[in-house]
């Protein structure tokens, strides 16, 4: 801290001798000043208002990542402590005294310099947080930078907009739960999946390493992922962002907000706007073991996607009778060509499918006195989705179209044209409780209740005939919690105890072969418990240990479908998993040769009626493998030169997740690796950076990304002989990135060019779709 700032003793609390802490979160920006405080413990309305009005004039030097100024948050507190009575002192010190020197000195003033991210990472959570700090200046999206994560897989069917699927610790799509600022994401304005979120939206993403916090009301089986916006600050605000590339792809996003202090008045906007053409070429490939059927060269000519949403927000933060008041409204619109099915062996000229998702919550938080803090969430949200497959020719891979003959039938799917539209309404809630029994003992509880139906409208359907998109489709879910903390030693041991409640209502109706219908309601019921500690051998070196035993309920995307290229199956059955992590981090550890940093993770996920996404090259299906094991490491090592000129960093993962059932429907496969999962795959990045190159106030930075990702089956690997096995061959992709940044009058300005997969090797989807080629992009961002 640069200029500290003795709190005024109120008149009323000096008169009426109180006394207390009052812990402040506050907001710093990249030049050391504060932007805002807010009371995160509270030690009545006068202290707090006394310590909130010292704490905005503080100034600290800045907060720095990479050698690079950078806003943070901290928690700082204002302890107000009394003398002692005099022997003669009958009265309290009269008003005007209110800051005599002897009062002065009894004030104490502590800060703790710690960030939010770093805060999260020393706590006992199985917790690794990734800044987008630097990515928001760069043009990878953010399925890009999670890729780059320990532990994080990220698989595409195509270029932008493309169906993508998530993994974590060989856990991925529904089994891992994404949210932004706790709310679940496709509730919060962003149906088409978290990879294709603009990261200039996003602040940080917390991924929880299948241990997660009660707090989310969330079954999810391996981890979770949470995108953080970024923190109000005081005044107005603003940033935008616009990228233009290969592949007809434009990316612009906006946001502003604004905070008035006197009144805690504050409203928020936010905006993005996504286009691609996707025609990147595609290469040969010939028929036989590998990768798929025999097609020629040719460019995608069927793949554009449009997305554009925006979300608003108002309300109080920081009054006497609510610490935060909120209500945001949010609306999504996208549109995605289908230009082959998931394998790349027959490609669509016609196929076409999207959907438009508008949503309302409202948020809730105050302490309610006696240590008891309350947060409440209401939300609802309406999505239609359609799907449309109307062409009555057959398309070649060139993009020309044959006529109608005698052994073609119309649609490109199935047999039969298709114009089916889906209306889903989810209504969520959350309420979290929170009660500091002590300085170092923290009771939580959390209940979170769900209600999802689906209807449907087949616009093809025959008069007379029963519309089977119509049938009944309702799930309502119930994910509650408690958890106790503890603090022992100092600070030096944190345990985290908890247990969970999972309860599922499943009505609706299943279609059977012989097309009349059946009633299937099914009733769930299931709990889990868990457990995380972390120990803390000196400053920057820490160890953790994590397990739970986890339940996940089938969700309405795998019991419904997805109304594109996944069916229906309403006979899944929850997930169990047993979730182990064990772990040592060294965090920032300063050596006269630069910062260093590691990580190093060992995992186990014993899971039983395990879901994957299985089917032929059509038609895929969320089906129950009865038993997999999931046994892997994870690992990062980074340095940072003295001074920040260079910094370099690494990571791997080996994993290896294999079907264990001897029962049931995959019982021939046990012992097999599960297929169309990575199970060996790194990334290494290197950042050379100078500052006052042509100015005092800018900066350039030279960014190369490498990842490598090893050979794996895409079917099961013990299925037909050695020498027709499908495999995704090794992949090795290079990106090479130049920003520089500057301040101008508006703010900050950065431009930037990258070129990503920069020796245009041939990179390929889970599933065998190819992905694109070497590509070029520009992108410039502006902030004030």
């Amino acid at each position: 801290m640069l200029e500290p700032v003795a709190a005024t003793y109120p008149a009323e609390a000096l008169a009426a001798r109180t006394e207390g802490t009052v812990v402040l979160l506050l907001t710093i920006a990249a030049d050391g000043s504060v932007q805002a405080a807010e009371v995160v413990e509270s030690a009545g309305a006068a202290l707090d208002e006394a310590a909130r009005a010292a704490a905005v004039q503080l100034r600290f030097a800045p907060a720095t990542r990479d050698g690079v100024p950078v806003a943070a948050r901290i928690r700082y507190p204002y302890t107000f402590e009394l003398p002692p009575l005099a022997a003669t002192d009958t009265v309290p010190p009269a008003v005007e005294q209110a800051q005599p020197p002897a009062t002065e000195e009894a004030i104490e003033v502590t800060v703790e310099g710690k960030s939010d991210a770093k805060q999260l990472r020393e706590s006992a959570r199985a917790v690794q947080v990734v800044e987008t700090e630097q990515a928001k200046r760069e043009t990878a999206d953010l399925g890009e930078v999670l890729a780059r994560t320990q532990g994080v897989g990220v698989r595409r069917e195509g270029g932008l907009g493309s169906i993508t699927r998530v993994s974590l610790n060989g856990f991925g799509d529904d089994q891992i739960r994404f949210f932004l600022d706790g709310v679940p994401l496709e509730l919060a304005g962003f149906p088409f999946g978290m990879a294709n979120v603009p990261v200039n939206l996003v602040e940080r993403v917390e991924v929880y390493r299948g241990v997660v916090p009660i707090r989310f009301g969330a079954d999810a089986l391996g981890g979770a992922f949470n995108l953080v916006s970024a923190p109000l600050e005081l005044g107005t605000h603003g940033s935008a962002s616009y990228q233009l590339g290969s592949w007809g792809t434009h990316r612009v996003t906006a946001a502003a907000s604004h905070l008035h202090e006197p009144t805690g008045l504050v409203a928020r906007a936010s905006g993005f706007f996504d286009v691609a053409e996707n025609d990147y070429p595609v290469a040969a490939r010939e028929s036989g073991p590998g990768l798929g059927a025999s097609m020629p060269a040719w460019e995608r000519y069927h793949d554009g996607y449009r997305a554009t949403g925006g979300t608003v927000e108002a309300g109080f933060v920081d009054r006497p009778w609510a610490r935060r008041l909120l209500v945001r409204a949010s609306l999504a619109d996208y549109d995605k060509e289908l230009q082959h099915n998931a394998v790349m062996t027959r490609p669509f000229g016609e196929v076409v499918y999207g959907g438009t998702t508008v949503g309302a919550s409202l948020r809730y938080e105050q302490p309610l006195g006696a240590g008891v803090t309350m947060e409440l969430l209401a939300g609802h949200t309406w999505g239609e989705l359609y799907l449309q497959d109307l062409a009555t020719c057959v398309y070649l891979w060139d993009g020309s179209c044959l006529e109608p003959n005698g052994q073609s039938r119309p649609g490109e799917i199935d047999a039969g044209l298709q114009d089916d539209v889906w209306t889903d309404r989810n209504s969520y809630g959350r309420l979290n409780l929170g009660w500091q029994i002590h300085p170092d003992h923290q009771l939580r509880f959390s209940a979170s209740p769900t209600f999802f139906t689906r209807t449907g409208d087949d616009r093809l359907d025959q008069p007379g005939q029963r519309d089977p998109l119509a049938a009944e489709r309702h799930v309502f879910t119930l994910v509650s919690g408690v958890e106790y903390e503890i603090d022992l030693f100092g600070g030096r041991l944190d345990n985290i105890v908890f247990l969970k409640d999972y309860r599922q209502a499943l009505r609706s109706e299943e279609r059977l072969q012989s097309g009349l219908y059946a009633r299937r309601d099914v009733d769930l019921h299931r709990t889990g418990v868990g457990d995380s500690i972390r120990y803390r051998f000196a400053d920057g070196l820490y160890g953790k240990a994590s397990w739970e035993w986890a339940t996940r309920l089938p969700s309405p995307h795998e019991l419904f479908g997805n109304g594109v290229l996944i069916d229906a199956n309403l006979r899944l059955q929850p997930e169990t998993s047993h979730n182990f992590n064990l772990g040592l981090t060294v965090d920032g550890y300063d050596t006269a040769l630069g910062a260093l940093r590691a990580d190093v993770n060992g995992f186990l996920r014993d899971a039983d009626n395990l879901i994957v996404i299985l089917g032929q090259d059509i038609r895929l299906q969320y089906q129950n493998v009865f038993a997999a094991r999931s046994l892997g490491v994870e690992a990062a090592a980074g340095w940072t030169s003295p001074g920040g000129h260079l910094v370099l960093d690494g990571n791997l993962t080996f994993l290896d997740m294999r079907n264990v059932g001897e029962e049931g429907t995959f019982s021939q496969q046990a012992g097999d690796r599960i297929p169309n999962q990575p199970w060996f795959f790194a990334n290494v990045a290197a950042r050379v950076q100078a500052e006052r190159l042509a100015q005092r106030e800018d900066r350039a930075a030279l960014v190369w990304n490498t990842r490598y990702v090893g050979e794996f089956f895409r079917k099961w690997e013990s299925n037909g002989s050695i020498d027709s096995k499908a495999v995704i061959p090794t992949q090795l992709v290079h990106a090479l990135a130049l920003v520089y940044e500057m301040e101008a009058p508006i703010g900050t300005v950065s431009f930037t060019g990258e070129v990503q997969n920069l020796g245009d090797a041939a990179v390929f989807d889970a599933y065998g779709a190819q992905r694109p080629g070497r590509s070029l992009y520009f992108k410039t961002t502006a902030t004030f």
